[in-house]
């Protein structure tokens, strides 16, 4: 393993509720980082699911009592659509009283919404990661309660690193910021990789062409930002020559601080309409 991503050491036994594109995600992680499979189980209603899990030699079974069955869960983690917790979370409130972290990657459910169904005293962690975790490459924010112990902060954060980088929040109620930049971000990516496949089609290349340099060089840039420290407006700078092309470019894009105010602008609407929809 690399120092970016070095295997984790557990004696936890996990419950993985949910083995959609974010549960695969996060199971996939988990085994690559070394989490021994023996201490994970899955459940899950979709037969498909399920044979995802097992095909990882993961026990899963869409029976939430087979599952419990000789298996001391210490870590409980949702990984399915918001719109199913309420009726889904009533059936681990014996888990939670039994002392289990909770964890949830579910969007937009307050953490009050969990404390209202598992009890007050539960150990909860709300967790935001985004798309790029199916790859491993994502960031997720990651909110605990006031039960969470220090311990317990440093397990979950382990296991959420597994699929990318992590920053802990101290207040809810920038979830809906982090989800405005981060959550929704990528699809303002690949809004710019349209755009410039499209550019580069009207200036005379080839569709796939256009295609594969806009995708190249969207995720090279991002790469490079990612592993050079300092001001990304320095990069900006280092590829910008007066009198060049990139200047031409950019004084399109950079007129009258266009370009900046509409990422705002977006960011903003969709920072609103998190609040709306909590």
């Amino acid at each position: 393993m690399s120092a970016m991503a070095p295997e984790i050491s557990i004696d936890t036994n996990i419950l993985l509720v949910g083995c959609g594109n974010m549960g695969q995600a996060l199971l996939g992680g988990w085994l690559a980082r070394g989490v021994d499979r023996k201490r994970i189980r899955v459940v899950d209603l979709e037969a498909g699911a399920i044979g995802s899990a097992q095909s990882l030699n993961v026990f899963a079974s869409t029976e939430l009592s087979k599952v419990l069955e000789g298996f001391d869960v210490d870590l409980v983690v949702f990984a399915v659509k918001p719109q199913n917790l309420e009726t889904l979370l009533p059936a681990y409130c014996e888990l939670a009283d039994g002392g289990a972290i909770f964890l949830s990657v579910a969007a937009g459910k307050l953490i009050s919404f969990y404390e209202d169904i598992l009890g007050k005293t539960v150990v909860f962690v709300r967790a935001m990661p985004n798309m790029p975790a199916a790859i491993h490459q994502g960031i997720t924010a990651l909110c605990p309660n006031s039960n969470v112990q220090s311990s317990q902060r440093k397990l979950v954060g382990d296991l959420m690193a597994a699929i990318g980088e992590i920053a802990w929040l101290e207040e809810e109620g920038l979830m809906d910021a982090v989800t405005a930049v981060s959550g929704s971000g990528p699809a303002y990516v690949f809004l710019l990789i349209e755009g410039l496949t499209e550019a580069g089609i009207e200036v005379g290349l080839e569709g796939e062409l256009a295609r594969q340099f806009a995708k190249a060089t969207v995720a090279g840039a991002g790469a490079y930002a990612a592993q050079t420290e300092g001001d990304v407006a320095e990069l900006r700078q280092q590829v910008t020559s007066p009198g060049g092309t990139t200047t031409a470019a950019l004084e399109i894009l950079m007129a009258d601080d266009v370009f900046k105010s509409l990422l705002k602008q977006a960011v903003r609407a969709a920072t609103d309409r998190g609040h709306k929809l909590a």
